[in-house]
């Protein structure tokens, strides 16, 4: 009888031991499609990195331009890079060299940098607005345009980025520029960020 009774003991011990080893795998399997199954966000390309410097006197203008010497150093560094995913368009823009613990606007424009600096034109719109300049709100603001304003840390750098639900025309978005104050949303004022003071030419 003791015998038939360790016995039956057993069995169930080894049977509670198998169902247990047989509840872990599932959960780690369940555990591993849901990590697999997660959604990624599409890796910004990059499309320009520059160094600012001084406009060229004449000829052909560098990439990155400094039109403000005192407020965005020659050396600075500005780099742009995008995505597109499901008819939505992200844009980053990093920078270094900057002022310290300063705010600053920035925008895509339509035109590429150039030695004066109304020469990139005006910010790019998705729906463009028949009047110029554009400081209506309705067209002026962050979901028609790309707005990258930015406050840059204790050593001057700062990353800002931007996501719109439309894309880009072609051939028409070719530079990003920083400005002197972050944007305004202001009737009349919109959009309107200060000073131009450096430009990166970025063909988008």
């Amino acid at each position: 009888m003791r015998t038939t009774v360790a016995t039956l003991v057993g069995a169930v011990l080894l049977a509670g031991g198998a169902t247990a080893c047989s509840n872990e795998a599932p959960t780690s399997s369940t555990s591993s499609q849901t990590s697999s199954a997660a959604p990624t966000t599409p890796a910004v390309t990059l499309l320009a990195e520059s160094g600012v410097a001084a406009p060229a006197a004449s000829g052909e203008q560098p990439k990155g331009i400094t039109y403000d010497v005192q407020r965005i150093p020659v050396g600075a560094k500005l780099s742009t890079g995008t995505s597109v995913a499901n008819g939505q368009t992200t844009v980053e823009l990093k920078v270094s060299g900057l002022l310290p613990d300063t705010k600053y606007g920035s925008h895509v424009h339509t035109k590429p940098c150039g030695a004066k600096p109304a020469d990139s034109g005006p910010h790019y719109q998705n729906s463009k607005d028949p009047v110029s300049p554009s400081v209506d709100p309705a067209y002026a603001n962050a979901e028609n345009e790309i707005w990258l304003d930015f406050t840059t840390d204790a050593q001057g750098a700062a990353t800002a980025t931007a996501t719109v639900k439309w894309e880009f025309r072609d051939g028409e978005a070719n530079s990003v520029v920083v400005h002197a104050s972050h944007t305004s949303t202001e009737h009349g004022k919109a959009g309107t960020a200060g000073d131009r003071l450096a430009c990166l030419t970025a063909q988008f």
